[in-house]
């Protein structure tokens, strides 16, 4: 059942969830250890970005109207209820979900809009960043061209070899894509020369992106997840979703997001979060193969791997943890946005992880109930989605679970494919020992001064 989406829907500003939080907001870092100031992004990031990035007080941050007016090419997004699945399942539960990204606009175009707005509106050039799997570049390739930048990707190499239809799709929309690691940057050189062979890492393709910008004073970087600012864009999410649901006649009690850096699942819960803290549950779901929430250790380490970016306090597995390959490319971070990890570490939202097969198939059984394919990342909650709603059947429990699911728009149906005929073979494993020696390099912060 499809709950149609109305025009108001979509809300004139995003949500500032920090006002709200119980506990001090964790602090960020320069790359020299001194609490983080405007100065400090100035050369990378647009002043109105730096703004929202470090806005403690104001909850609602206006949406300006040029935004406004080109959110609504895709926004609001409808809100789904999966009443095959739950027929299924047999479960007593209603699932909803949000459904990000069945036009060519997937929930990353949400900050990239904003972010290529603002720079262009301070007179910047060129945009760069890193991804995972594409999608995010993808995002930001279209925004780009809607406000008249140039911009340049770094691409995750086991994605750009594996899974190049996002690759294809940004260089279709003249955005310039380059391999991580690659021999264009001084990051990428180092890389190769310590393994020839290197699948990259989302932390590397940031690291060469951060690079990159510091190049050219025309030039800034974009985040793609993580940084608070990032994720305040994403709440249009949960604000659309906190209205659908009162049309739907309900409030959730589960609320489920796969995470990679937490932007997506950040963007869900927020809205929601003052109302629902202690009532609902947030359940954020990462891949078993990169678990920095359910395994990683908590404390200061830098955004990318080579420690040109602001340091974050965050659950991470160490930046110069080199994850094994995964179809979820997005998923391929070391760390974990700070204002989620915080919420994990107060106990205010819930973490599990599950392996790529586990994901695929939960993914399958979705795609053949409710005719969507999820992309690989989403999968991840579609497992943790289908295990609540079998504890509501065999708990008797009637619960509402709220999910967001971002659509498979640059068709990696060969993961799926691959899984259906057994022949996948694209997924290694965690490595703790791995892990362990990345996080012995963590840098030391005195955080009296917090």
């Amino acid at each position: 059942m499809r709950i149609a989406p109305e025009r108001k829907d979509f809300p004139d500003a995003w949500y500032n969830v920090v006002p709200d939080l119980t506990f001090p907001a964790p602090n960020m870092r320069s790359p020299s250890g001194y609490r983080l100031s405007p100065h400090d992004l100035e050369p990378f990031v647009p002043d109105e970005l730096i703004k929202q990035e470090l806005e403690q007080k104001e909850r609602q941050i206006k949406i300006p109207k040029p935004l406004q007016e080109y959110y609504s090419d895709w926004r609001p997004t409808a809100l789904h209820r999966a009443e095959r699945l739950e027929k299924e399942l047999g479960t007593p539960a209603k699932i909803f979900f949000k459904l990000e990204g069945v036009t060519s606009y997937t929930y990353e175009a949400n900050t990239a809009v904003a972010q290529a707005y603002y720079a262009r509106e301070q007179g910047v050039k060129r945009l760069v960043t890193g991804t995972g799997n594409g999608e995010w570049g993808v995002s930001l390739a279209m925004a780009t061209n809607v406000f008249n930048l140039d911009s340049s990707v770094y691409m995750v190499r086991s994605s750009y070899e594996e899974k190049p239809h996002g690759r294809y799709v940004m260089e279709v929309l003249d955005t310039e894509v380059i391999p991580s690691p690659s021999d264009k940057t001084a990051t990428g050189r180092q890389q190769l020369e310590q393994d020839p062979n290197s699948p990259g890492s989302l932390g590397l393709a940031l690291s060469a992106a951060f690079e990159d910008a510091s190049h050219d004073v025309d030039t800034k970087f974009a985040w793609g997840t993580v940084m608070n600012h990032v994720l305040l864009h994403q709440t249009v999410i949960g604000l659309e979703a906190k209205r659908q649901m009162r049309r739907a006649g309900g409030r959730p009690d589960i609320l489920i997001s796969a995470v990679g850096g937490g932007s997506a699942f950040g963007g869900l819960i927020f809205p929601f979060y003052k109302d629902l803290l202690g009532k609902a549950r947030f359940i954020a779901v990462e891949a078993a193969e990169y678990p920095s929430l359910t395994k990683g250790k908590y404390g200061y380490d830098f955004g990318d791997s080579q420690g040109l970016a602001p340091m974050i306090k965050m659950y991470t597995l160490g930046r110069g943890y080199m994850p094994p390959k995964m179809r979820a490319g997005g998923m391929r971070y070391h760390g974990m946005s700070p204002l989620i990890s915080a919420l994990y570490r107060e106990k205010q939202i819930e973490a599990r992880a599950y392996t790529q097969h586990e994901a695929l198939g939960a993914a399958v059984t979705f795609a053949r109930a409710e005719g969507v394919i999820p992309a690989p990342e989403s999968a991840y909650a579609v497992k943790a989605v289908i295990d609540e709603a079998i504890a509501c059947r065999e708990n008797r429990e009637r619960k509402n679970i709220l999910c967001v699911i971002s659509a498979n728009s640059n068709l990696d149906i060969e993961a799926f494919h691959e899984f259906v005929d057994g022949s996948d073979t694209s997924v290694g494993e965690y490595s703790e020992s791995a892990s362990q020696a990345a996080l012995s390099d963590l840098p030391s912060v005195d955080e009296n001064d917090e």
